[in-house]
């Protein structure tokens, strides 16, 4: 399953002529298999394994390089983080397919817990029927909410529509009255004429906000549009990402996983969990 990731790899290592580490992890104390498949669980298995990958993954002349983490662990997540600083890379590609939903609300999957402990972007890959499943990027949407932290997403989301000649489609989304969540939804029972106008509000600004950026889109040469949608946010966004065959979405994040994410109601950590479409998570840089 984790080589659901691969075919984004090679993508990206032909578009922008990258060097690709491959990593394996020792973990300490493993089972025999891992979704009915041999666990590695020596230095040797898992050097041929991945040059194994290498070979069949990534075209001839690709720039693939390994690495086998020898130190038996039982943080996985930790060690992926910790290598990716050290080994000086610009992003992490995983896949993540954990152990259902609940789950992943609670605790955070392994591809959750090493978007909360990096600083680097994470490509979160989800399996498909075919793990080997063509991946491509001519189609990417970008949510923003009016936070110009969020909108860090944004240069990434251009240098990437430039290298894949991807159109951008921008999203806000305004949560209806029913959609409200935390604090919103208490002040909501209380004051309903007033939450209903505010939210009527904030739909006016989104559309004044998101022309601005689309505008400004457009006048810098990329091909884009715009558009104000009403709903749950998560599961709007998922829904708004098939219906524009969206190859990626990009998003920031705080780097919230688990119980953390639970709590704060995390739009970005929802998402992760129930969207197949592969998402592109960017820390937000008070983190950097």
């Amino acid at each position: 399953m984790a080589e659901a990731a691969l075919p984004a790899a090679a993508f990206l290592a032909v578009k922008f002529d990258s060097i690709v580490t491959l990593i394996h992890v020792i973990e300490k104390s493993p089972p025999d298999e891992v979704h009915g498949q041999p666990h590695l669980k020596n230095t040797e298995e898992a050097t041929a394994y991945l040059k194994d990958v290498a070979r069949r993954a990534f075209p001839s002349g690709a720039r693939i390089d390994f690495h086998v983490h020898t130190a038996e662990t039982d943080n996985v997540a930790e060690s992926i983080v910790a290598h990716a600083g050290e080994l000086d890379h610009d992003i992490i590609l995983m896949c993540s397919h954990g152990r259902g939903k609940a789950f992943h609300l609670l605790f955070g999957s392994i591809a959750q817990k090493v978007i909360s402990g990096g600083r680097l972007p994470v490509l979160i890959i989800r399996p498909g029927k075919n793990d080997l499943q063509k991946f491509s990027c001519d189609s990417l949407l970008l949510p923003l909410d009016g936070d110009a932290e969020h909108a860090e997403a944004l240069p990434v989301s251009k240098e990437l529509a430039k290298a894949f000649g991807a159109i951008i489609h921008l999203a806000v989304v305004i949560p209806g009255f029913g959609d409200l969540s935390g604090q919103r939804a208490v002040t909501s029972r209380f004051l309903p004429g007033t939450t209903s106008k505010m939210l009527e509000l904030s739909v006016q600004k989104a559309e004044e906000y998101i022309r601005s950026q689309l505008d400004a889109l457009r006048n810098q040469g990329f091909e884009a549009d715009a558009h104000v949608l009403r709903g749950d946010p998560a599961a709007v966004i998922d829904d708004a990402a098939l219906e524009f065959n969206a190859g990626l979405i990009v998003m920031t994040t705080h780097g919230k996983s688990g119980m953390d994410a639970f709590w704060s109601g995390s739009v970005t950590h929802k998402i992760s969990i129930r969207s197949m479409i592969p998402l592109l998570l960017i820390p937000i840089k008070d983190r950097l």
